[in-house]
């Protein structure tokens, strides 16, 4: 390009490479010379950008102008494509996949210790007395009991005795054992609430502990600080008896019309020490109703102050003839041990740590012994039991002094009563078929075999919890896992894994007993009252029971693995209170529903801050 006029005047434009204005007009005049020609003169590019404008061009732009890029056509496409490309191949099935309507796989079946925990929990349900709620959920059961404690001679302040469960198979209301099942229930309900929660649980074992609980409430003067007596037990029979009761006669608790004597005691640290037990824990399973919670510590510490007193320290079925046969107590000093745990747990009084690490406790309960029968867990022995929970105390607490001398002696009897357990270290004898015989080989095994699986589930969970991967017997280091395949393995046999191929649990599996020794499941729901020997003829009837009581754990097979499933044959067939808390706690601790190990901190909830404190200073030397 050329620009003209370089002196003034007017400018014009000349392209010479493109539009050779007029060409032979242009040819003529240059021809010419002179000034003619010299008002031709050439720009630049630059100053021909700046007046040609929008001039249209001729030759068609190779480039893009982006404002902040140049970019040629051809690199232009290229992104576009790939952009479209990458679209097409990652961006549209991941539109697709997020437009399409989720279908979500289902969730993995429960495990049989869940389905067989449900179960188990309606055993409960069919052993309550008095006025049943509605939804209650045993069809063949119905109101019962509701002249409890009501007798000219019996009179509790008033209100009676309605209320609790029945033990077994008869209609008497026991309250050492049923005060040790509630202990456990709760027990179980603190360690694991997210499995309950997880299986829908939660609430319904609430209710039945405080079922219990009211009723244990109803047992002694409640309102009062200090109380003098206790009702022990109501109902029941002594033995050769030909009287209707609860023995002599086979009737459901709804027909029962015989007198029911009402047992108190003046003395009994046993069963005191077992009830301040059961209210104290189930005080920690209710600290969210403050009202309710309050009044069971009140009651734990009136009944464990006459546990305490001096003068009623003698068992509570001393002489009792309606007691001693059936639930006889051969110490106290477990649940002296056992209760001042759970009420430290519930109030945070060091009174009570002090207590249950007094050297006397032991001492008297011979709990250092290492004497057999006293690490296999039941009714009437809490030790094994109160040194694990205390033990929690040291594992995730650690108060130090003046506790620690104590706490470690019951650690280490803890572990040795784990190592007891194990089929290598040849406490016990054991079944071919594969159960532990913890009471020797006696009637109703399977509740000590449940009560131990609990306890040793539960010191693999605490010991899991704080990173510990096992424990010492003698010089064998024992994995966390031998343990708990211990109980696993005790409750897999009492699900079926045994010799007769059969589960003890009512109702879990396909073949289970049918011929439970109990009242109310062998009498047929037909609207009808049978007396007290009418009764009879189905006690005797050798068919099969017209009710199953499900979740049931009958007493079990003998020592050679074998079981007559006969209603007459109670030592086998029938189903207790304790024993199947027990198999509750069992199952809880071991199904993986809602998720594995213990919830570490509610049972302290109440437990003021600990620091170890220094020893006191030695005594200054003298020469």
């Amino acid at each position: 390009m050329h620009g003209g006029n370089h002196w003034g005047g007017s400018l014009e434009i000349v392209n010479n490479d493109l539009d050779r204005l007029h060409d032979e007009d242009w040819v003529d005049d240059h021809q010419k010379g002179g000034a003619q020609a010299q008002r031709y003169h050439h720009l630049d590019e630059t100053q021909q950008s700046w007046l040609l404008g929008n001039t249209k061009e001729l030759k068609k732009k190779k480039y893009v102008d982006l404002g902040c890029i140049v970019i040629s056509h051809k690199a232009l496409k290229w992104i576009f494509f790939t952009i479209l490309i990458a679209f097409l191949v990652i961006a549209l099935p991941i539109i697709i996949v997020k437009a399409v309507p989720k279908h979500k796989s289902p969730p993995p079946p429960p495990d049989n210790y869940t389905l067989a925990l449900h179960k188990a929990l309606l055993f409960f349900n069919a052993q309550k007395s008095g006025k049943l709620p509605k939804n209650n959920g045993i069809p063949w059961r119905g109101n019962s009991g509701l002249t409890d404690g009501n007798t000219s001679t019996d009179v509790n302040h008033g209100v009676g005795l309605v209320g609790g469960y029945y033990d077994a198979g008869d209609n008497t209301k026991f309250h050492f054992p049923m005060s040790f099942a509630m202990t456990m229930l709760s027990w179980s309900l603190i360690e694991y609430s997210h499995k309950y929660e997880a299986i829908g649980e939660y609430n319904h074992m609430r209710d039945l502990i405080k079922w219990g609980t009211d009723y244990l409430l109803l047992t002694f003067n409640s309102s009062a600080t200090k109380i003098d007596k206790i009702y022990a037990q109501v109902g029941g029979s002594q033995n050769g008896s030909s009287v209707p009761d609860d023995h002599y006669c086979w009737q459901r608790p709804e027909d029962m019309n015989y007198f029911r004597p009402v047992q108190s005691i003046t003395a009994g640290p046993d069963l005191a020490g077992e009830m301040a037990a059961a209210l104290a824990a189930a005080s920690i399973v209710f600290r969210d109703n403050n009202a309710y919670s309050k009044r069971l510590i009140k009651g734990a510490k009136a009944v464990f102050d006459f546990a305490r007193e001096a003068g009623r320290r003698r068992p509570y079925c001393r002489g009792n003839p309606f007691i001693e046969p059936y639930y006889n107590s051969t110490g106290y000093y477990d649940e002296y041990m056992w209760g001042a745990a759970w009420l430290y747990y519930a109030t945070g009084n060091v009174s009570y740590i002090t207590l249950a690490t007094n050297p006397g406790l032991p001492k008297n309960s011979k709990a250092f012994y290492m004497i057999p029968g006293l690490s296999a867990p039941s009714w009437d022995n809490k030790l094994p039991a109160a040194m694990l929970l205390l033990t929690r105390l040291r594992i995730f607490l650690n108060p130090g002094y003046p506790y620690e001398d104590m706490l470690r002696m019951y650690h280490n009897t803890t572990t040795l009563n784990m190592c007891s357990y194990l089929k290598q270290i040849h406490v016990f004898n054991w079944t071919r078929g594969g159960m532990i015989q913890l009471n020797r080989g006696g009637p109703q095994p399977l509740q000590y075999v449940a009560n131990a699986a609990f306890l040793a589930s539960l010191y693999v969970d605490y010991l899991n919890a704080t990173g510990v991967p096992g424990f010492n017997c003698g010089p064998t280091f024992i994995k966390s896992d031998e343990l708990r395949s211990f109980a696993t393995s005790q409750i897999d046999y009492i699900l079926g894994k045994n010799p007769m191929k059969m589960s003890y649990v009512v109702g879990f599996g396909n073949k289970f007993p049918r011929h439970v020794h109990h009242r109310g499941a062998s009498i047929p729901h037909d609207g009808k009252k049978y007396s007290c020997t009418d009764g009879w003829k189905w006690r005797d009837n050798p068919k099969a029971n017209p009710n199953n009581i499900t979740g049931a754990m009958v007493g079990g097979p003998d020592r050679f693995d074998k079981f007559n499933d006969v209603r007459g044959n109670y030592n086998r067939t029938e189903p207790t209170l304790a024993g199947n808390a027990g198999l509750v706690a069992a199952l809880a601790s071991l199904t993986s529903s809602g998720g594995l190990g213990i919830d570490k901190n509610t049972i302290f909830s109440a437990v003021p801050p600990l620091y170890p404190q220094s020893p006191p200073p030695p005594a200054p030397w003298k020469p």
